[in-house]
């Protein structure tokens, strides 16, 4: 029997052979030996993290950066290509560099006496005790084992939820699930914040985030103009991505003004397309984040107008969408189908789609299909390096 060449990776990570079967942990052009074993092809990477293989986090640290790049625009393609469409240009893969995550979710709990922080094995809830992690930005790493320590001091069992965020004042953490109670531990965290610099330092203890430690007030830069950043906030994984999807939008936009950023959050797009000349609505659900963006709109100059809105449940109607030259959405994973419904019955000229789930993206960018638009370009953007996570950039143009 002869070797079963690896074509391709499959969306949940698995290569994908000549006959159809699924090989854990293969790149395309390795090939599958009639043992089992696995030919290794030049499209294999060897894996840059020790925890490979049992992490869940990163599952493709095996594939190179060219197989990877493949990777994130078939699965931008195919989801396209599933609701008939093509992209009149599809732009080369964007892919961010190891060491640039500026968030990240894990986990800490005491396991045999010891205490275990990371992430959650691949399929399990078990924590993988991490060593390194090399997507992470170094600042948020060299917090890890100080927080360790300091959780090593508890006593009992416990399970906490830890958030962690550069903003520009250094490394926002946010633990939930840990109580805090009398002076003693109260300056054990104090300590721990003001040791290590920590922009801010965040307990929920059931009631909802509340800052412990926060010398300063916490921000992120967006394109120039610094944005309060709530905790739990929305913010692109990497700065790297965030570029590259804000440079995009820009780019298809020069000239046109107005613009209505729909799901805007903390004003990511809004505030670098008002840098680029155009007058803009920002309009977004959660208060914290329209609140954000409405003070860091105030002091910036800018010509950006936030409205507190619910765009699931009442999105902005054609009637309205008809007064802006073109729109820019960037809705949660589940897309934006009554809104998108509302902007493919409208005469908007442009729309710029940025998306996280390709599946719902294509779904919604079928009813703009539908609605007379045409896909005029795609950029896939992986931003998640080593992951099965996409995203990408879309332009739609009525002619």
């Amino acid at each position: 029997m002869s070797d079963d060449p690896i074509l391709r990776i499959a969306a949940k990570g698995d290569g994908i052979t000549a006959s159809g079967a699924y090989v854990a942990g293969a790149a395309p052009g390795d090939a599958l030996r009639a043992d089992g074993s696995i030919a290794r092809g030049p499209n294999y990477a060897a894996p840059a993290c020790r925890h490979y293989g049992t992490c869940g986090g990163c599952t493709l640290q095996h594939v190179g950066d060219e197989a990877l790049s493949d990777f994130v625009r078939d699965r931008v393609i195919h989801a396209a290509r599933g609701q008939g469409m093509e992209p009149g240009i599809l732009a080369p893969t964007h892919l961010s560099p190891a060491g640039s995550r500026r968030r990240a979710s894990l986990r800490a709990a005491r396991v045999g006496g010891a205490i275990a922080l990371g992430y959650s094995e691949g399929g399990s809830h078990k924590l993988v005790d991490l060593k390194e992690c090399p997507v992470l930005a170094p600042e948020l790493v060299a917090v890890l084992g100080p927080l360790r320590k300091l959780l090593a001091r508890r006593d009992g069992r416990f399970a906490v939820e830890i958030d962690l965020t550069l903003a520009s004042q250094g490394v926002d953490v946010s633990l939930k699930g840990l109580t805090v109670e009398g002076l003693q531990q109260t300056e054990a965290m104090l300590d721990f914040a003001r040791d290590n610099g920590l922009a801010r330092l965040s307990l929920d203890q059931g009631y909802g985030p509340e800052s412990l430690w926060e010398p300063d007030g916490v921000t992120v830069n967006l394109s120039g103009v610094e944005a309060p950043l709530p905790p739990g906030a929305f913010l692109q994984a990497t700065l790297d991505g965030e570029q590259a999807l804000v440079g995009a939008a820009v780019e298809w936009l020069k000239g046109v003004s107005p613009v209505a950023d729909l799901f805007a959050g903390l004003g990511t797009f809004a505030f670098a397309l008002a840098k680029a000349g155009a007058k803009v609505l920002a309009a977004e659900a959660d208060q914290a984040a329209f609140l954000a963006c409405k003070s860091a709109a105030g002091r910036s100059g800018l010509i950006v107008h936030p409205l507190h809105r619910d765009l699931f449940r009442n999105p902005l109607m054609p009637d309205e969408l008809n007064r802006f030259g073109a729109v820019v959405l960037d809705p949660p994973r589940a897309g934006a189908r009554e809104q998108v419904g509302r902007i493919a019955a409208s005469t908007v000229k442009r729309v710029v789609y940025i998306s996280c789930n390709p599946s719902s993206w294509a779904r919604d960018a079928a009813q703009l299909i539908e609605g007379g638009y045409r896909l005029a370009e795609l950029r896939p953007v992986g931003q998640f390096r080593w992951t099965t996570h996409v995203e990408l950039a879309s332009l739609f143009v009525r002619d």
